[in-house]
């Protein structure tokens, strides 16, 4: 069978270990039981003569490859999956990835709530694919403290500050850890990790991990904690719903657009007391905790491999 050659351009690639790269890896599995699949990190290159269509993760950042793939063949089987930055910063101002959404067949948001972030003219175009992550076994936890843990890179976006911030005011609860898990992407929030490290003795950051490892901690943790400022779809926070682990977030609309508009773990974004507050609630009322339990396990199958697929698939068939 001569199957069609599909492109999946990212920005990343696995020596990055983030969410880009997660989705390029995965989308190329799911995709290659009918079609031909591979990752690149730009297009053309020296595979490019075979290729029939175009998937480029970040309206902005993939911007180059989705010109020059409109170059040489319109926008005739090009999609272009939008990230957090995409749709809550870079589409707004940044002149390339406005030419991203004018050049694409169709767009791919990842929640639910990312069809509001564009603007109407480009949202009949548009359709949300759920990311997915595999089913992990809910682990027994002790009672005598709460393990709280936040994954991803420290940088801006992700807001790693406010959970250094929270420790600093958690420092009288013995029974309170908050582990950190990220590279030190930004200097001064590496500097920030290392001294709140010193300051706080139930609080430690690991650094980076592999993606495995990092799982694995989300699994072991009472809860996860999510703090980002702009979010496109966070693979965390599927991993700690199919992981059994409830999670704690910043009231922003990639977060409520994953667990939805009524989910009773939001705190405002950046607010750190209000954090801490929520982490106090979770240890001190295993009501609290079992709600927010209940409402992740109710999403779970949102995030189901299946149905992701399917609707890639339907995508790709419709061009």
């Amino acid at each position: 069978m001569n199957r069609q050659h599909i492109v999946i351009v990212s920005p990343a690639l696995s020596d990055a270990n983030n969410g880009n790269w997660q989705t390029a890896k995965r989308w190329a599995s799911m995709l290659g039981t009918q079609y031909r699949t591979r990752i690149t990190t730009q297009w053309p290159d020296a595979a490019a003569a075979s290729d029939s269509i175009l998937i480029a993760l970040h309206a902005r950042r993939s911007a180059a490859a989705v010109q020059a793939w409109q170059a040489q063949h319109g926008n005739d089987k090009l999609i272009v999956v939008l990230t957090g930055t995409d749709l809550y910063r870079d589409i707004h101002s940044d002149t390339q990835a406005q030419q991203s959404l004018d050049s694409a067949k169709r767009l791919i948001v990842l929640q639910s709530l990312g069809l509001q972030a564009l603007p109407s003219g480009y949202r009949s175009k548009t359709q949300v694919v759920l990311q997915s992550t595999t089913a992990r076994k809910t682990l027994p936890k002790t009672q005598r403290r709460l393990h709280a843990v936040m994954v991803g890179h420290l940088r801006d976006e992700k807001s790693p500050h406010t959970l250094c911030q929270a420790a600093q005011l958690l420092t009288a609860r013995q029974d309170i850890h908050l582990t950190q898990i990220g590279a030190g992407l930004d200097e001064q929030l590496a500097q920030l990790a290392q001294q709140t490290q010193l300051a706080c003795p139930r609080y430690r950051w690991l650094g980076a991990l592999a993606h495995g490892a990092a799982r694995s901690q989300i699994q072991r943790a009472h809860v996860l904690v999510h703090a980002s400022k702009m979010e496109g779809g966070a693979h965390v926070i599927m991993e700690a719903v199919c992981s059994g682990t409830p999670v704690i977030a910043s009231r922003i609309a990639g977060n409520i657009g994953m667990l939805g508009e009524d989910y009773a773990g939001y705190f405002p974004w950046g607010d750190a007391a209000a954090l801490a507050a929520l982490l106090q609630h979770c240890k001190d009322d295993s009501r609290f905790l079992d709600t927010l339990r209940v409402q992740c396990a109710e999403r779970a199958l949102l995030f189901a491999p299946q149905a992701e697929r399917t609707a890639l698939l339907h995508i790709i068939e419709s061009l």
